[in-house]
């Protein structure tokens, strides 16, 4: 079965950070754990499918996998789909969006419900218990994750939070048996909304026989930046066992606990602690009296003197000097000065909140750090307020206190305690 991995997303809400599938995670991108869970399930025959703006990209880490550039990315999937389908001689074809992360188990689930005798397709499916703004699924009868085939008659984009038609939510992984009749329909499909594939589906349903493929295991939808935080928790607990390259050095009073990685060459210093599930890549020092718990730290990066570091993703070349660093997700070439700290934990315990293109958007968790783009300098004495973020090639001079985004290539400074925001003139 042939695969496309739609990876033309543009990534807009997942600023400060770049295009989602290359952020590394434990080691690998996004992509590379897409990948990894696809060929798990058996699935090879796998075909990429971006854009102009990240074709680049793709082509040099996967040189050897087939790629399809979307001509059109206004119109979502069905741009990639008009694109790639023309380039299949046959189905069936299995339609993966790349802002998902599922289990190996799922693809297998799929696969099996869209091989049934009379069906033409099959769409995985998640039963919610509160609202995901996403497609919402309808069958023809009450559904039965135990016994029943549920054939399914439309999907409901976006409905809105008290809308929902259904509690089953439409993973974008879909086995087409024959995509031809999808392409012909995907052509005559107009909307004023990035809604055309699933506007097409929703005629093709009319058509011919397509059922819910019931999925109970792990989903994680990459939309937002904290997104990369649920997806760490999972890629640690995969990791099975310590591994400690031979290159690596220990000083004999350090402490190491847990299932941990520890690549080549990796500095641990006297009295230093990294208590796992933690990955630390390669090349990284982790100075004395640091502690790294639960974490994803990248190559090159320096856990300075005293610095701690929870629950959180450091990309390439994060350096820090007594810093605290709780829940957040770091980009790459990130400075922090001594005493900066990110707030992760709001004073009433609430749910942390962050806006995303300029609406407050609830990141559903308690414990939510900052976000920040690559190739920003955090000064010295400078806190950061919980669900903040900080965007790429922005300065922050020392002593103050970032209770607001602060947008890319920005130099801020302060006044009297205010923050004053212009542009940053100092380019790395």
């Amino acid at each position: 079965m042939k695969v496309l991995l739609l990876l033309a997303g543009q990534s807009t809400r997942f600023w400060p950070l770049a295009d989602k599938s290359f952020f590394p995670i434990c080691g690998k991108t996004v992509l590379h754990h897409q990948l990894d869970c696809l060929r798990a399930a058996g699935l090879r025959d796998i075909l990429l499918v971006g854009g102009k703006h990240n074709k680049k990209k793709i082509q040099e880490i996967f040189p050897q996998l087939p790629f399809i550039e979307q001509k059109n990315l206004a119109i979502g999937m069905q741009g990639a789909l008009l694109s790639s389908i023309p380039h299949i001689k046959k189905g069936p074809v299995m339609v993966v969006s790349g802002n998902d992360i599922i289990e190996p188990s799922g693809y297998k689930i799929l696969m099996a419900s869209a091989s049934k005798n009379g069906v033409d397709g099959a769409i995985l499916a998640k039963k919610v218990d509160r609202y995901f703004p996403g497609g919402y699924l309808l069958c023809h009868h009450e559904i039965n994750f135990s016994h029943h085939d549920m054939r399914i008659s439309g999907i409901v984009e976006k409905p809105g939070d008290g809308n929902e038609p259904s509690d089953l939510v439409n993973i974008v992984a879909h086995v087409h048996s024959d995509p031809v009749p999808l392409l012909h329909i995907l052509k005559n499909t107009s909307s004023p909304r990035d809604d055309g594939y699933e506007r097409a589906l929703s005629t093709l349903f009319k058509e011919q026989t397509y059922i819910a493929a019931p999925y109970k295991g792990y989903w994680q939808p990459i939309k937002y930046p904290w997104h990369l935080l649920d997806i760490l928790a999972k890629k640690l607990q995969e990791i099975p066992s310590v591994y400690i390259h031979k290159t690596a050095h220990i000083h004999q009073s350090a402490v190491i606990e847990g299932n941990v990685v520890i690549e080549q060459h990796v500095q641990v210093l006297p009295h230093a602690s990294i208590i796992g599930p933690c990955t630390i890549g390669r090349g990284t020092i982790v100075a004395t009296g640091a502690l790294v718990r639960q974490s994803s730290i990248e190559e090159g990066c320096v856990v300075g003197f005293g610095t701690e570091i929870a629950r959180s993703v450091l990309g390439r070349l994060v350096k820090t000097h007594k810093n605290y660093i709780g829940d957040s997700v770091i980009g790459e070439n990130v400075a922090f000065g001594a005493g900066g700290v990110t707030g992760n934990f709001r004073l009433d315990e609430g749910v942390i909140h962050s806006m995303v293109k300029g609406q407050r958007c609830s990141t559903l968790r308690e414990k939510c750090g900052t976000v920040i783009g690559d190739n920003s300098r955090i000064g010295i004495q400078v806190g950061i307020n919980p669900g903040v973020k900080i965007g790429g090639g922005t300065f922050v001079s020392g002593g103050g206190f970032v209770m607001e985004d602060v947008e890319d290539n920005a130099f801020v400074s302060w006044n009297e305690g205010r923050m004053i925001v212009t542009k940053n003139r100092f380019a790395l």
